[in-house]
């Protein structure tokens, strides 16, 4: 499904800007500290695809014990010849038999079963003259992985049923057994979650709902936005992912909405190269039917509560690198009821991760 590749947001009132302001020091907030030190307990776990963090799926299929282990390479060549598995390139032919003390040493996977599985002989699964099924016993049915694993726990569930090959995807076992990030990295995730939970907190004491993000450009660590909720006023659209967003927006020239009457939400641009055109953040990739960047492209989003839909398909569509969120919600859209963020048939995906300061973030906003 193809996507509009901007928010196709109408141009706005001149944004609220702060270039002169340590990004440490907001509205009073005490100095952030220093990368180097020790993070409050937390995880940042990945929030995967349901094909990632879901079961292993079986299906069955007919293996023949070998009799003959000298008939074995013949065999393999000839039953792979009648019977090639193209979606399954996981699965391994041969097995060692489940019973060592058994009359046969080896096992070969024929084929997959139908949908109307039964007790088949090897001529009927083994046509002549294409395979010479001597060194072969009677065929029987066992459950085999359908899909490749994509994780090492689930590459684990697999081969517990069949052989199968695993090509694992490295940053995902770091990210699942928590050593993805480094002690400085989880310093500065910190840091930026902070500053989303300070913007809640200022949220809150406006009575407004305690919900706080940050967009952050990951190359430099600024921060370039810091918003909150603000849907309770004159736009129910306003939560502060949208919010965020439409900072960020403001300062590449575009945006909707006026925000300078919450003095929280505000814009850092940063400090742009020499010769870079003025009105833009960073060098982004071009939207081809109207010459504009997309918003977010290459940055990172700190948010206290996990996005609902509509604010997860602007990331979508803004371009976000990575959502980091502290607390999951009933209504969450990037792990909880959906897994926008990891859908093939959208035309962007982007890496989540949830629980940095999970504890502080669920204390914020009572139905996370």
């Amino acid at each position: 499904m193809m996507l509009c590749s901007d928010l196709c947001l109408p141009q706005p009132a001149s944004p609220r800007m702060e270039p002169g302001r340590d990004l440490t020091e907001h509205c009073g907030q005490e100095k952030a500290r220093s990368p180097e030190r020790e993070p409050a307990p937390w995880q940042a776990l990945p929030v995967l695809s349901e094909q990632q963090c879901g079961d292993v799926e079986l299906v069955l299929a007919y293996v023949a014990p070998v009799l003959d282990k000298r008939q074995t390479s013949r065999l393999l060549k000839e039953v792979s010849a009648v019977h090639p598995l193209p979606a399954q390139p996981h699965l391994k032919r041969v097995r060692p038999s489940r019973d060592p003390s058994g009359p046969h040493q080896l096992e070969l996977l024929l084929c997959l079963a139908g949908p109307a599985t039964g007790t088949c002989s090897l001529a009927e699964l083994l046509p002549r003259p294409a395979v010479d099924p001597r060194g072969l016993g009677e065929p029987f049915l066992v459950p085999v992985p359908a899909r490749p694993p994509l994780t090492r726990g689930q590459f684990e569930e697999a081969r517990a049923h069949w052989p199968t090959s695993f090509h694992e995807d490295k940053q995902v076992t770091s990210a699942l057994a928590g050593q993805l990030f480094s002690a400085q990295e989880r310093a500065t995730m910190q840091s930026h979650m902070e500053r989303a939970v300070w913007a809640a907190q200022r949220a809150a004491a406006r009575g407004l709902r305690a919900v706080g993000a940050v967009v952050v450009d990951p190359a430099s660590g600024h921060v370039l936005a810091t918003g909150h909720d603000c849907s309770r006023t004159t736009n129910p659209l306003l939560h502060a992912v949208m919010v965020c967003v439409d900072l960020v927006a403001q300062g590449q020239g575009r945006g909707a909405y006026d925000l300078r009457p919450h003095p929280a939400c505000s814009f850092v641009p940063a400090a742009a190269p020499q010769g870079a055109r003025a009105g833009t953040v960073r060098k982004l990739d071009e939207d081809e039917d109207s010459g504009l960047p997309y918003v977010c492209t290459g940055y990172d989003l700190y948010v206290t509560r996990e996005p609902c839909a509509m604010c997860a398909m602007a990331l979508v569509h803004a371009r976000i690198q990575r959502v980091f969120y502290g607390a999951p919600s009933p209504d969450g859209a990037l792990g909880t009821r959906f897994r926008i963020h990891a859908r093939p048939d959208l035309n962007h995906r982007f890496q989540v991760f949830r629980g940095i300061l999970e504890d502080q973030c669920r204390q914020l906003d009572p139905d996370t």
